[in-house]
């Protein structure tokens, strides 16, 4: 199971958010790119990166960060703002290996499809869930559309990757939503990658634990309880051999 740490990045700044409110935002680092060689040299192969200026915004806010980050020589999953096939096709020319699709794909069945017959597994849907229903535009806007039911929708359409967020569970370091990721895991073939609660090495073995009857769940994604100096990640990485 693969450990995705994160960063997220706001005005240049890796930062992380409550809950997703722009409000509660908390600087940790000047320089993203510091951040992840740091990540790497813990022994990450991986790392989860959200534009957060690209998402409230509908169009990419961070590119010279991210393209930083990239210099590191980690795989990249980037996401936010990615709402155009120009968009799309500019991280992957940039070194993205894996850009993650959110409010267009509650939006369009039909940009999907495009964009997975173009780049294959390159191209990851995050789904985000306030109460199981789909969060988009920076997790602003809760939809009428149900995580599962639109899960299902993707999964159809070909795509390899989901990112399930619950908008509830993130940044508050109170265990991830175990029920709502085992449902989802349930419902799709896809690969499922959890992200949203985590906040000691226990959440992970217990995810880890979830991977033997559940073989979709591609990893766990990180970011605060790193940050905040609850887990390390390299105790992270033994515990999910990768």
């Amino acid at each position: 199971m693969t450990i995705y740490p994160a960063i997220d990045i706001k005005g240049g700044r890796c930062v992380r958010l409550t809950q997703g409110r722009a409000e509660a935002e908390t600087v940790y680092a000047e320089d993203p790119a510091s951040v992840a060689a740091e990540f790497k040299a813990a022994g990450a192969k991986w790392v989860h990166v959200v534009d957060l200026d690209g998402a409230f915004s509908g169009e990419p806010g961070n590119l010279p960060a991210v393209e930083r980050v990239l210099g590191v020589g980690l795989q990249v999953q980037l996401g936010g703002g990615l709402r155009t096939r120009m968009s799309v096709e500019c991280a992957i020319a940039m070194g993205v290996s894996r850009v993650v699709i959110g409010t267009r794909a509650a939006e369009s069945d039909e940009f999907i499809s495009e964009l997975v017959g173009a780049f294959g597994e390159r191209i990851a849907v995050g789904i985000d869930a306030r109460n199981g229903k789909v969060a988009v535009k920076g997790w602003v806007d809760t939809t009428e559309t149900s995580a599962i039911g639109l899960a299902r929708r993707m999964d159809a359409l070909g795509v390899r990757t989901l990112v399930h967020t619950d908008v509830a569970t993130d940044g508050m370091l109170s265990g991830p939503n175990f029920a709502a990721q085992e449902a989802m895991l349930d419902a799709v073939k896809a690969k499922v990658v959890a992200s949203g609660g985590v906040g000691r090495l226990e959440d992970v073995a217990r995810l880890v634990a979830a991977e033997r009857n559940r073989p979709n769940l591609d990893g766990v994604i990180v970011g605060k309880a790193i940050y905040e100096g609850r887990v390390a990640l390299k105790d992270l990485l033994g515990i999910a051999g990768g």
